[in-house]
């Protein structure tokens, strides 16, 4: 198993016990690539300069803050350092909420969280079984990365898991305004008819949730394309994309979808599983299956 990306405490209200923070998703790409001159085949490196193209020592690289335009404080790491921040070795829980009174769009990214040793696994098991029972998460900030961040820490989708889910969020002051955006959508009389062919549709493509059935296509072309490349052999073909009927009347473009043989997934799906995922058992575990999903 992979380091800690964080250790500390969890804290709520009196209650506190370590834990550990890892990574839910892993971001690396199986092709990766770098610069290079196109006339010799050699790796292009960038230099850090200044003005006049001087070199700058690593080492003589700080942090600035411009204040006025040209004008700089330096500030040093070890005074980031002392920055004196209760949360910085404490994830301290302010309060709890019910999961569905978070929006998605405040979700960034999801951790595992585990008890920092076998002498803090009672009382973790305490919090992971309550927080599975209620269906709600806890809410709290945490420094890592140079930064402080909104935490929540809930319990997993999978019942039979004994860990706890952690998610950083965004601050209210990071998202825009959606009023700003869909304010200038103007209202519309909607068709009954239409309104109704279109709850059909949405049923008709309703299928459990595999998370298997979906995959990232770029990537296998793209290194289909490397590895075509790497062995000498002719390049992968391209795949011409599906010709739609161009349908302008929506309540045809209904009428014609309702009539096909079912959603596009659904093939996937049954060539990879042969039953569908299990109901969730509770509204708190199906709550934080919409979160794990984020």
């Amino acid at each position: 198993m992979a380091r800690p990306y964080w250790s500390g405490q969890l804290q709520i209200s009196l209650v506190s016990f370590g834990i550990q923070l890892f990574p839910a998703v892993s971001t690396a790409s199986e092709i990766s690539f770098h610069q290079i001159d196109r006339k010799t085949g050699e790796r292009v490196h960038h230099l850090k300069v200044i003005d006049g193209n001087d070199p700058v020592d690593k080492a003589e690289i700080v942090k600035g803050y411009e204040y006025r335009p040209g004008k700089y404080v330096v500030v040093e790491p070890e005074e980031v350092d002392r920055l004196r921040i209760e949360s910085k070795k404490t994830l301290e829980i302010a309060q709890f909420v019910s999961l569905d009174e978070l929006p998605l769009e405040l979700f960034e990214k999801p951790y595992f969280v585990l008890p920092d040793g076998d002498k803090q696994a009672a009382a973790f098991a305490v919090v992971q079984k309550a927080l599975a029972k209620s269906g709600k998460a806890g809410l709290g900030e945490i420094v890592f990365a140079g930064r402080e961040h909104l935490m929540a820490v809930t319990a997993p989708h999978d019942d039979k898991a004994l860990g706890l889910m952690a998610y950083t969020l965004r601050y209210g002051s990071e998202l825009r305004k959606t009023e700003e955006y869909f304010g200038s959508i103007k209202a519309q009389t909607v068709d009954a008819r239409q309104l109704t062919m279109a709850n059909e549709l949405i049923e008709h493509y309703t299928q459990p949730f595999d998370i298997d059935a979906f995959k990232d296509d770029y990537e296998d072309a793209l290194r289909k394309l490397v590895e075509a490349k790497v062995n000498k052999q002719p390049l992968p073909l391209e795949e011409k994309a599906p010709k739609h009927a161009k349908v302008i009347d929506l309540m045809d473009a209904l009428k014609a979808s309702l009539k096909a043989s079912g959603p596009r997934a659904r093939t996937k799906t049954a060539s990879r599983t042969q039953s569908a995922p299990k109901k969730p058992a509770n509204k708190a575990a199906s709550a934080s299956r919409k979160l794990k999903s984020a």
